[in-house]
């Protein structure tokens, strides 16, 4: 057999672990079980040399038994949610209050468990090295940076990883050489005014009226400053000020992400940012500060990468399953960062099917679930790729 006959014999085996996990979500930097559930089963499969990284990350390697020095790197994401699971008709809802696997990270893990475990069985036909990234804290961009930071991917040739799409159909894959993801900037911004009696404004420095010209003015960077081919969003989700409806409010503080699909974009946007808040504050006689956290790089993926990974996929389910318009996702991950160093391929694995609604559910919506046939597809395509790279076939 085939890694795609053998994922699909191993469907019950991806199914139960999938659940398991669903059952017990853990949101970013809490993923203590999970970690410790992914320990044991890698050690179940075989794999012992794994460790922690920064507590709630697993790190694995294991190698193929042929002559070869190649080294790829296969990454998931493990973390949930802050979201209350509302599937209490499933026997897999999630047990933990508040707590949802609402992205797919829960299928990301299961998967890639069985695609190591396809590996780890056939580790006779190829030489080299799989590493094994179980990441935590995607959803507020840390742990790929860990990762990165810890040096993991050092003399990695390609990475690769997938993510659950419920805008594709089951039995297909999404795969797109360049941006497929936006970066993701969180910004704060303090106004600092003077606070008056509303009968005397010429007294004070209105910081909420400040603030509302920022919020309209940074439309501007978009429609006016960048072209309008050019993918860019700023939005402001939060606007907190005053002390009383007869006060003019000293302070004004305004929360919001920018998303851009390129590094110079980024940067501009940034950088432009920062000097309108300083500008429109001091016009009208107050001060502004931005605080910047930087979630993810945009994700851009190597077209020779993708180009390998297609074929892969077209070669183990055919032709018609091989998705390459899939829309550009003003969205991000921090597999970016892995982009950032090496080689590699983000694959979009098609979640959705038209007799399971709940499957057709955008991703972090409180119903969201998945076709569990998309697990075998993950488990056979990180098996394939990697044994093809590894094996020198491709790349």
């Amino acid at each position: 057999m085939g890694f795609w006959e053998e994922a699909q014999a191993l469907s019950p085996y991806l199914s139960a672990l999938r659940e398991e996990f669903h059952r017990h979500p853990e949101v970013s930097r809490q993923e203590f079980w999970t970690a410790e559930r992914i320990e044991t089963e890698l050690d179940t499969i075989g794999i012992t040399d794994h460790r922690r990284v920064d507590e709630t990350g697993v790190y694995a390697v294991f190698h193929g038994e042929q002559p070869g020095d190649r080294v790829i790197t296969l990454r998931c994401d493990i973390d949930a949610l802050a979201i209350q699971d509302e599937k209490r008709e499933v026997p897999y809802c999630s047990q933990i209050p508040g707590r949802m696997h609402a992205c797919g990270h829960d299928a990301h893990t299961a998967g890639l468990l069985g695609g190591a475990k396809l590996l780890f069985a056939h580790k006779a036909e190829f030489g080299g090295e799989v590493r094994l990234f179980f990441q935590q804290a995607e959803e507020i961009g840390y742990g790929g940076r860990v990762f990165v930071k810890e040096g993991l991917l050092a003399g990695s040739g390609r990475v690769f990883g997938v993510h659950m799409a419920s805008d594709l159909a089951v039995g297909t894959v999404g795969v797109k050489p360049g941006p497929n993801n936006a970066s993701v900037d969180h910004f704060t911004i303090t106004v600092t005014g003077k606070a008056a009696h509303v009968s005397t404004p010429h007294l004070g420095v209105d910081a909420l009226y400040i603030a509302s010209q920022i919020v309209v003015a940074l439309q501007a960077l978009v429609t006016r400053r960048t072209s309008p081919v050019e993918p860019l969003l700023i939005g402001v989700g939060m606007l907190h000020s005053g002390t009383a409806y007869n006060i003019v409010a000293e302070e004004a503080v305004l929360e919001g992400t920018i998303r851009a699909c390129s590094v110079e974009t980024r940067a501009q946007a940034k950088a432009e940012l920062d000097a309108l808040c300083e500008e429109t504050a001091r016009l009208y006689g107050g001060t502004a500060a931005v605080v910047w956290e930087d979630f993810a790089s945009p994700l851009i993926n190597d077209p020779g990468a993708c180009r390998e990974v297609g074929a892969v996929v077209t070669d183990l389910l055919g032709p018609q399953a091989l998705v390459t318009d899939r829309p550009l996702s003003l969205g991000g991950d921090d597999f970016a960062e892995f982009l950032l160093t090496v080689p590699g391929c983000y694959a979009y694995v098609g979640s959705a099917s038209p007799d399971k609604p709940d499957t057709q559910r955008a991703h972090h919506n409180n119903r969201f679930d998945i076709d569990e046939g998309a697990l075998a597809v993950t488990a056979a395509l990180h098996a394939e790729y990697a044994t093809r790279y590894l094996t020198g076939k491709i790349g």
